[in-house]
């Protein structure tokens, strides 16, 4: 999944980049409201989460102008503690949720992974595939009983996957999804990345399950791609 986090105070973005990523998330990242809102016109973000003091346009424009576009995406809005009409403003301009500062990492990940869960039916926690299932809570896969023993980018590789079982998926939707703005289109990361966990799969299995098309991208289903 793929978050961006909009915060000009360059210390706090990068304690929420480093930790939502060792989570196993996809980050970006913004320093103003303007970037921001561009970012999240641009790209298909799964959350944001917003300071509500930003220079540019401030978190309450942010949503507000993404709520009067139609976009849907959860928005977590990060607040100086004590500014109440900043919350109500917020949640009545569209935002999901609130955290006043300080706040501590682990409650801020528990608000991240509600606002996921709570973005609809086609959200659910438990991935199935034939004797494959993956836990998108606590970020744990299992295959015919086996713990898959998953980095984060393979975890979320494998995710995303699952959520487009038997169609073909594109390099880019990979890049898009699964990947940040700061990943280099040109390496062969992905490969590898697909690489490694076609043997983690087949270790517990006799089907990798992830299937090569060339000159495309990749399709996940039992038997070879057609």
């Amino acid at each position: 999944m793929r978050i961006l986090v909009v915060e000009d105070e360059k210390k706090v973005a990068r304690f929420l980049e480093k930790g939502l990523r060792e989570e196993g998330y996809s980050v970006d990242v913004s320093h103003d409201g303007t970037d921001g809102l561009l970012k999240a016109h641009v790209h298909d973000y799964d959350l944001l989460v917003l300071d509500v003091m930003l220079p540019g346009k401030s978190g309450l424009e942010v949503v507000r102008e993404l709520r009067a576009r139609e976009s849907s995406v959860p928005v977590l809005l990060l607040t100086a503690r004590g500014d109440q009409d900043d919350i109500v403003l917020g949640l009545d301009a569209g935002a999901d949720d609130y955290l006043t500062k300080p706040f501590g990492f682990d409650e801020l990940l528990a608000r991240v992974r509600a606002l996921l869960r709570r973005g609809g039916s086609a959200r659910p926690d438990r991935l199935i595939y034939d004797d494959l299932e993956l836990d998108r809570v606590t970020h744990k896969a299992h295959r015919g009983g086996d713990r898959l023993d998953l980095t984060p980018k393979e975890f979320q590789l494998l995710e995303f996957l699952m959520l487009n079982t038997e169609r073909v998926v594109r390099r880019t939707e990979l890049l898009e999804k699964v990947w940040d703005l700061q990943f280099d289109p040109m390496s062969n990361v992905i490969d590898v990345h697909v690489g490694h966990l076609r043997r983690k799969l087949r270790e517990s299995g006799d089907d990798p399950l992830v299937q090569t098309v060339r000159g495309v991208g990749y399709i996940f289903q039992k038997g070879e791609a057609k």
